[in-house]
């Protein structure tokens, strides 16, 4: 069992664990949301008997295996039960069993683990048929699977039988963009869970897993009935077919309005749920949040606008918070956006090499603590490094981060120099490799064959004022950065097809382990935003590995991102040393940073206003908020 102590940010941030996924964040670490506003005429003052909150839009989805935002992810943990979860205990938080179920372990000689859980007898879903291990079975796979390709299936290489789900050869097809369309070889394949009857689940695992109890609190684990759902999410978008076995059902849900949940009656622990009702108000709008807040509608908001924190710390000190998060707020470059000048003699190999440094030349150019203190507001910290702050290393006394890029021997921490001190020597630096490519005008100061980017963002108002700044920054040098925003689920939808050629990202931690910030970057990964071996990235040969050093029989010189970079995942994944275990993540990172495509601009804080009517409230760095064992005073 491990523990979490929830700290309040103060300048740094110090935690000894992590959760969480993809981040639809503000940059001042509220909840990102689309267009689509309750206004204030349609919420009412809690009497009492519901509690009103307002964390982001109108979600994607609400079916646990195809969600990957945070705030949808806040309201399915309301409505389904696991067999773990986190809980808070004191001042601090715990991953522990939740008692839907019993855990016996087991390791075995060939060095797999199996785990036997037993199911309760009374646990039930919300329409009263009983939770059985067959349905964890039916979920599992479905979430790990082909058929579904869900963006998280990654998160269930670490069961037995995944890579057979996921082994193929080319079909001789391609999809409408070109993309060779693969053959599953085993279309029967199923990962290493049976039931071997109504109560009793098994399941192996290739490895010990030292993040296996936060894996299965993550809502990819999360159990779904075979008969009510399907595969294109409609059940999960209407009350009348939702069925789930969690501590509340949902009851309404008025689309790009209100969510409203009402407790189960057919929870197996319904007397520990103290709040008879929750209300998820769906908003786009910080102003309308707040202004909804401070007149008493809504009781918990998670996004202020950044013009009003510094007058929300005085006005408002018992009710503003701001709370360390583990996630890295980030610009995120498609690797197969052209950037070279036309007519460049650079190809193949030399061209990506050329590409690379271009990348992370343009890095250089922005100003992170220019963006915390004007724009974001939150007391971030720069960040020089992708996997964030708050996520430990082998030895648990240091952070990841810390030792980033270490071997470089630099005398700052990670890839670059983030401090305001070295902005000078960035700026020299960067001009002097985009002259390598670009044709320079002495006159302007500027390049004047750099091509045109656009950079995407989704509709936010604080998302759009680091767009900006971003912009001018480059703007000063020549290049051109046009800005173009979408709604939140249409945004998620493009950069995930790779219809862009910049654009904001942020992501917050899966569980407490580098590899939640590491494995989303594999060819196959649904959160592959960069795409990394796919189009005309998956034939360049152009990335090399060295493992020799740790052991390993892997050396590769000018292979595939699929030759590299996925093949230290896989190793990652199997490595029971867990000081090996830990270089092999350091070695990763280093060949993703190396790249370009990755920008980190600052390390996330969580900002959010909760009534101080309520108690029992609790959050953690994941970005998941638990209302559950709320109360009013």
């Amino acid at each position: 069992m491990k523990r979490l102590v929830a700290l309040l940010l103060a300048g740094t941030m110090m935690f000894s664990l992590a959760a969480c996924g993809d981040s639809a964040k503000n940059p001042d670490g509220g909840a990102v949301t689309d267009d689509s506003a309750a206004t204030t005429g349609d919420t009412a003052a809690s009497d009492g008997s519901a509690l009103n909150v307002c964390l982001a839009s109108e979600p994607a989805t609400l079916d646990p295996a195809l969600n990957s935002a945070v705030d949808g992810g806040t309201v399915i943990l309301h409505l389904f039960s696991g067999l773990t979860k986190w809980e808070k205990q004191g001042e601090g938080l715990e991953i522990v069993n939740d008692g839907i179920a019993s855990e016996e372990k087991t390791e075995n000689e060939d060095g797999t683990v199996t785990y036997t859980y037993t199911l309760r007898d009374d646990a039930k879903w919300s329409d009263g048929q009983p939770v059985t291990a067959a349905d964890y079975v039916f979920a599992w796979n479905r979430a790990a699977g082909p058929e579904l390709s869900a963006d998280y299936n990654y998160m269930f290489d670490v069961v037995k039988g995944y890579d057979k789900m996921w082994e193929s050869e080319d079909s001789g097809e391609v999809d409408e963009d070109g993309n060779p369309v693969p053959k599953f070889v085993n279309p029967d394949a199923k990962l290493a869970v049976e039931a071997t009857d109504d109560t009793t689940l098994v399941v192996t695992l290739n490895t010990d897993v030292p993040y296996w109890k936060e894996l299965m609190a993550f809502p990819a684990y999360l159990p779904v009935r075979e008969d009510a759902v399907d595969n294109d999410g409609a059940w999960a978008a209407d009350p009348s077919t939702y069925v789930c076995n969690g501590p509340y059902t949902m009851t309404g849900w008025e689309h790009n309005s209100v969510i409203n949940l009402t407790k189960n009656d057919n929870f197996y622990d319904k007397d520990a749920v103290t709040m008879p009702a929750i209300n998820f108000y769906l908003s786009d709008d910080s102003n309308n949040m707040l202004t909804n807040f401070q007149n008493g509608d809504w009781q918990m908001i998670d996004d202020v606008p950044v013009n009003e924190i510094a007058a929300l710390q005085q006005s408002n000190p018992d009710e503003y918070f701001n709370e360390g998060q583990i996630g890295t707020y980030y610009v995120c470059w498609n690797i197969n956006e052209e950037i070279l000048p036309s007519g460049t003699s650079l190809s193949g190999v030399e061209a990506e090499r050329a590409r690379e440094e271009i990348r992370n030349a343009v890095s250089l150019l922005i100003d992170r603590q220019y963006i915390i203190d004007n724009i974001a507001q939150g007391g971030q910290i720069p960040a020089s490094s992708f996997v964030a702050m708050g996520i430990t290393d082998a030895d648990s006394s240091e952070q990841f981060y810390e030792n980033a890029n270490k071997d470089a021997g630099n005398s700052f921490v990670g890839y670059y120099d983030a401090s305001q001190d070295a902005l000078q020597d960035n700026y020299n630096s960067a001009m002097e490799t985009l002259k390598k490519y670009y044709t320079f005008d002495e006159a302007s100061g500027k390049f004047t064959d750099f091509p045109s980017l656009v950079y995407l963002y989704n509709t936010n108002e604080a998302h759009k004022a680091i767009a900006e700044y971003i912009q001018t920054a480059l703007d000063a040098v020549g290049i051109s950065l046009k800005l173009e925003n979408q709604e939140w689920n249409t945004f998620l939808e493009t950069r995930k097809n790779g219809d862009y050629s910049v654009a904001r990202n942020g992501w917050l931690a899966d569980y407490n382990d580098p590899i939640s910030f590491l494995d989303m970057w594999t060819t196959g990964s649904g959160n592959n935003d960069v795409q990394f071996g796919k189009g005309a990235n998956k034939q360049l040969s152009a990335y090399s590995i060295d493992l020799t050093d740790l052991g390993y029989d892997l050396k590769v010189e000018n292979g595939t991102w699929a030759d590299t970079y996925d093949q230290v995942i896989s190793l990652i994944k199997g490595e029971a040393d867990k000081d090996k275990r830990y270089q092999l993540m350091h070695k990763a990172e280093d060949l993703l940073m190396s790249t370009g495509c990755i920008t980190p601009i600052y390390y996330y804080t969580d900002l959010y206003m909760l009534s101080n009517t309520v108690d029992g409230f609790y959050s953690n760095p994941l970005g998941f908020k638990y209302f559950q064992q709320c109360t009013f005073k």
